[in-house]
């Protein structure tokens, strides 16, 4: 895991956290272009990469005596990373395309990054984590590279393991691969802070409405600025994921029973909220249509529904019940080896610490009635939120 991901590139060249990860592929003098993953296959294993906003990270999942041979792998493309023109070039074209497949051929992700460049005023998470394309077509071999230089390097890396292996094992197969490689914030180039900007003050509601002759099912939904466990009143980020959980998560939530069982003026509805980042969080209310139904009506049983959690707040039972099966969730979530080794990589490399992962359920055991309908007020002000509705293209329109 590095510490930089899309909201730490440079003005002008969004798109360059996710080239690099591509071209990371790329190869060294060690391991040519290629061979770093048929290495991976050879060996039994399987690998992948993601790029966010926060963080970058880079995996195997391989059998435990070839565990140092991955990891003097990854140490080696940490500092050695060997990029020709072409490389930067043909890789480019495959980002595009990626992005053309997966957001330009795609209503709900076009509507998200107006949504996003709206939300945000002067943060970074106003820019997509794949780039703008017109910066990506822009990128070049040194603009990566100085950014490859600038990011990656041990003191700036996390490394977690999972599996059936112990400290006394791993450690000094550690000491073998990246305990051998010189800290890149060492003199004579120290490495620059990792600033961000800082986000305004929200004062003003926003709407954004895109008509897309591709949209078969209409959409809508609210977000609203809110704090995560690195940003903004950290205190309530545990009592707006339980929040959430009581009004918008699944079948049994307030607003699903609502608008969906007992009305039937909606075929989804529910909350997304994820404190997990080292920015301002979103909590986002959402929901679609029924057939005959106008976003209108949609938008007004909305609204209802936050006007009576905001007047009588949630009740003690709620809070037992959905206390309760989020702690059971996270007992069984460590029985996936990879769910485990990502809810570690993703909070480590934001900040947080060991102690607050294994602390999360009693954290979470010990949020309050009142400290929940404080955090609704809080937060759910429609004056700083962005409401956005995704509608089909009617002829003629």
């Amino acid at each position: 895991w590095y510490r930089v991901g899309s909201a730490d590139e440079e003005p002008g060249k969004t798109g360059a956290a996710h080239l690099l990860e591509h071209l990371m592929f790329k190869g060294t003098p060690a391991y040519p272009s290629g061979a770093f993953s048929k290495i991976v296959a050879r060996n039994g294993g399987q690998e992948n990469a993601f790029t966010s906003q926060d963080y970058t990270g880079y995996y195997q999942t391989i059998a435990v005596d070839r565990l140092e041979k991955v990891m003097a792998m990854e140490a080696d493309r940490m500092t050695n990373l060997i990029l020709s023109e072409n490389d930067v070039k043909t890789e480019r074209l495959v980002v595009l395309e990626e992005r053309r497949q997966r957001i330009d051929n795609n209503p709900s992700a076009i509507l998200r990054e107006y949504v996003n460049a709206a939300m945000f005023l002067n943060y970074p998470y106003r820019n997509p984590v794949i780039g703008w394309a017109d910066e990506i077509r822009s990128l070049t071999r040194k603009d990566i590279l100085a950014f490859y230089r600038r990011w990656y390097g041990p003191d700036n890396a996390i490394v977690v393991i999972a599996g059936d292996v112990t400290v006394e094992q791993v450690r000094p197969m550690a000491e073998r691969t990246y305990g051998k490689i010189p800290a890149v914030s060492k003199p004579p180039r120290p490495r620059p802070g990792r600033v961000r900007p800082q986000e305004p003050p929200q004062k003003a509601s926003r709407r954004v409405v895109l008509k897309d002759e591709r949209v078969r099912q209409p959409f809508w939904s609210r977000q609203f600025m809110a704090p995560s466990y690195r940003n903004g009143a950290t205190g309530q980020a545990y009592a707006l994921e339980v929040l959430s959980e009581i009004f918008g998560d699944g079948s049994t939530s307030r607003l699903y029973r609502s608008l969906v069982v007992e009305r039937k003026l909606a075929v989804s509805a529910g909350v997304r909220y994820d404190p997990s980042a080292l920015g301002p969080a979103r909590f986002v209310v959402y929901a679609s249509p029924r057939l005959g139904v106008s976003i209108e009506q949609l938008k007004n049983a909305v609204a209802d529904e936050i006007k009576i959690l905001l007047k009588s707040g949630v009740t003690s039972d709620e809070l037992e019940r959905t206390v309760r099966r989020m702690q059971a969730d996270a007992v069984y979530a460590r029985d996936s080896l990879s769910t485990g080794a990502q809810v570690l990589g993703e909070s480590l490399v934001i900040g947080m610490s060991i102690d607050d992962v294994e602390s999360w359920p009693e954290r979470i055991g010990a949020v309050t009635v009142e400290q929940i309908n404080a955090a609704a007020r809080a937060v759910l002000i429609r004056g700083h939120s962005v409401t956005s509705t995704l509608l089909p293209l009617k002829e003629g329109s």
